[in-house]
């Protein structure tokens, strides 16, 4: 059976495997989840955009995160609490792309952003008499530009070549729609596809690592040296925290790319590593961000008073 990738065939995504004791405990979670992490991330989004304190390089830089963990909450969620409560796991091809794209979108947009987090704060604590002629708004203007251009592109060419594939499969390997996942449906020949994606993973994996490894190196190299311990144990503190979350989305993420190029690696593996990346950054990150910066954490409380107030 040949179709076009254009067709608007149906799909069905890998199997839940819940009995019918759990489908509507599971959907409950997963729909609290979801609006847990929609909440949080619109409380960050909101205490930037409102408070005059927080319009810093920092946390215009930060203000992209959530809007990426949103992508990728909401390119799992529905579709996911959906298909439990109605133990239906069919996805038209155009809503399998869609969610592709969201997911992709979402994993490239925080690792990029991420990276951009990192070299923020390698001027602010190395180059600190450099810093605001460096992060002027033009600069932090052109770097958000350059974040999200980059991701946007990458990942639209990726799906594109798509296009001129004749799908012959109907089985998704994973229990959402992912690039691999979507190639593995067809019989054509894919090695352009596969080329193109191991230099989006080079670009999205390679690049950000290097410029984290090279940042992080010379910001305890500053550490050291420095004579204040206040100003070491804040470096170090606001440093642990968005390491923690790079290495958690690094880990997952690249784990499940090469996991579709390498057949020793067992499926339930992948598919546990992949939930983790779409769950855990989304959730983690208002959380570390709110209660670990001190800044923001103030902000959030300053905000939540005024509503209580109004």
């Amino acid at each position: 059976m040949y179709m076009n990738a254009s067709s608007a065939v149906s799909l069905t995504l890998e199997p839940l495997g819940l009995s019918r004791a759990y489908i509507y405990p599971a959907f409950l979670f997963g729909t609290l989840t979801y609006l847990f992490i929609m909440l949080c991330n619109l409380m960050v989004l909101t205490t930037i955009a409102c408070s005059a304190k927080l319009r810093r390089p920092m946390f215009i830089l930060l203000f992209s995160l959530p809007i990426s963990d949103m992508l990728g909450a909401t390119a799992l969620f529905p579709q996911l609490v959906y298909s439990i409560v109605t133990q239906n796991r069919l996805i038209s091809l155009p809503a399998c792309v869609i969610q592709a794209l969201l997911v992709h979108s979402y994993g490239g947009g925080n690792v990029l952003t991420l990276t951009a987090m990192a070299y923020d704060r390698y001027i602010a604590i190395c180059w600190p008499l450099k810093y605001n002629a460096i992060m002027t708004p033009h600069n932090l203007v052109k770097i958000i530009i350059s974040v999200w251009s980059i991701n946007i592109s990458l990942i639209v060419v990726q799906l594109s070549l798509l296009a001129r594939l004749k799908i012959c499969r109907t089985n998704v390997i994973d229990l959402y729609c992912n690039n691999p996942s979507i190639v593995k449906l067809t019989c054509d020949d894919t090695r352009v596809n596969n080329y193109y994606g191991l230099f989006t993973i080079f670009i999205c994996q390679a690049g950000p690592l290097s410029v984290i490894l090279y940042t992080y190196a010379q910001i305890l190299r500053k550490c050291v040296m420095t004579n204040q311990s206040n100003a070491r144990q804040k470096a170090i503190q606001t440093c642990g925290t968005h390491l923690v979350v790079y290495l958690v989305l690094e880990f997952s993420g690249f784990i499940t790319l090469i996991a579709h190029r390498i057949n020793i690696v067992s499926p339930y593996i992948r598919r546990a590593l992949g939930l983790t990346l779409l769950v855990f950054p989304p959730i983690l990150d208002p959380i570390i961000y709110g209660l670990k910066t001190k800044e923001l954490k103030t902000g959030i409380k300053m905000f939540l008073k005024r509503k209580a107030g109004s």
